[in-house]
């Protein structure tokens, strides 16, 4: 495939790129993967109903967030491992991020560190946080902190880990176990298996520190060994330790998200970790709507976002930005950071032409207004009409 034109493109040429296992970890969800599917479902079945005679000869994508401008309502969504993806993995988005002008959120579970990343990226930095346990969930949070990390994400929807059957059935782990069916899966992808040779395993560079002991935290990392006794309580306890930008990650209900922007967060990520937590969660994007009805900050959103018309869907719902976790992994995967480039312009092409599709010049402009969905019924019209006919 000599030129990519979709985000369906990078993924098929990852595929091709990566050993089985690592592909399944990067593609795979919990148990029977239904709600990988869903995720794209609900984007699917929303419709856009245009307006038509409205000038959009010049179109404008460019957003603001937290009071500082984007250049399309992306962020770069934290995710973990990407060393084993391409080389340097996080630096690479992180880069790709910043020359695009959107914001990259480095991982908890990076094979890049804190302070690594924070050297070689050009744009704005988050950090998300697992707490594994508070003692380490400190020392990382002061670490992002003194390297200049402007927002900081926890991360609430990994207490235990999802049941990731893919992983399970490869025997998929840091560091990862060799096995004849490995090696031989490596020889069948030379590109990876030489990249690999060159610059070594990726490590969870985070956790590579004096101040802890590495193996047994990462070992409780990759299984997520998280502290599950993080609650409400706990969150002021952060918001104490960090004086800029807290966001609350995971949140799949409008009442959840009260309680963290009254308990002091700026803002909430709705998401179900791309499906891979929960099977039978619900979608973020089904959340979205009574969720900005009911809270009165900035609404971010990810899982389940391959289109530039997903992007706008979700902005016209109410969110401030969209977080892309595979979307441009698998730019990564394919080809690096010039594919993680080519993911971004694909998908902020794909946003300015939805935007004259559907007669919205501006993005900040777009509202409800401008998609169709069945609203129920009234309820007393209802129960006269059936009164009626019965």
């Amino acid at each position: 495939m000599s030129k990519p034109v979709n985000v369906a493109d990078f993924r098929a040429l990852a595929k091709k790129r990566l050993p089985k296992i690592v592909f399944d970890y990067l593609e795979g969800g919990a148990e029977d993967e239904t709600g990988l599917q869903h995720n794209r479902d609900v984007y699917q079945a929303t419709k856009f109903q245009p307006k038509r005679l409205v000038d959009v000869s010049r179109r404008d994508v460019q957003t603001s967030l937290f009071g500082k401008p984007l250049t399309a309502p992306l962020v770069i969504a934290p995710t973990g491992l990407n060393g084993i993806f391409w080389p340097d993995g996080d630096i690479a988005l992180a880069r790709a991020a910043g020359k695009f002008g959107i914001p990259f959120a480095l991982s908890t579970a990076s094979t890049a560190s804190i302070e690594q990343v924070a050297k070689a990226a050009t744009g704005e930095l988050w950090f998300q946080l697992y707490v594994v346990h508070r003692k380490l969930a400190e020392l990382l949070v002061k670490r992002a902190l003194a390297a200049g990390y402007t927002t900081l994400i926890l991360t609430t929807d990994v207490g235990v880990n999802g049941k990731r059957e893919r992983d399970m059935r490869n025997g998929f782990g840091m560091p990862m176990h060799y096995s004849l069916r490995t090696i031989a899966d490596g020889a069948l992808h030379p590109r990876w298996s030489l990249d690999l040779l060159r610059h070594g395993m990726p490590q969870l560079a985070n956790f590579a520190s004096a101040d802890v002991k590495d193996t047994e935290l990462q070992a409780a990392l990759m299984s997520r060994q998280m502290d599950a006794s993080f609650a409400w309580d706990d969150l002021k306890w952060l918001r104490d330790r960090w004086p800029h930008t807290l966001l609350i990650k995971g949140i799949s209900r409008a009442d959840d998200a009260q309680r963290c922007i009254a308990l002091g967060a700026d803002g909430v990520i709705l998401s179900n970790h791309g499906g891979r937590q929960l099977d039978s969660a619900i979608a973020p994007f089904e959340a979205l709507r009574e969720t900005v009805s009911r809270v009165d900050a900035p609404v971010l959103i990810d899982s389940g976002i391959r289109r530039g018309s997903d992007v706008v869907k979700a902005v016209a719902m109410g969110a401030k930005a969209v977080l892309l976790g595979r979307a441009t992994l698998y730019g990564l995967a394919a080809r690096g950071e010039p594919g993680v480039e080519s993911v971004l312009s694909i998908m902020k092409s794909e946003i300015d032409t939805t935007l004259a599709q559907i007669g919205c010049a501006d993005i900040n402009r777009l509202s409800r207004d401008y998609l169709w969905t069945h609203e129920p019924r009234d309820s007393r019209v209802a129960a006269i009409q059936d009164y009626l006919e019965s």
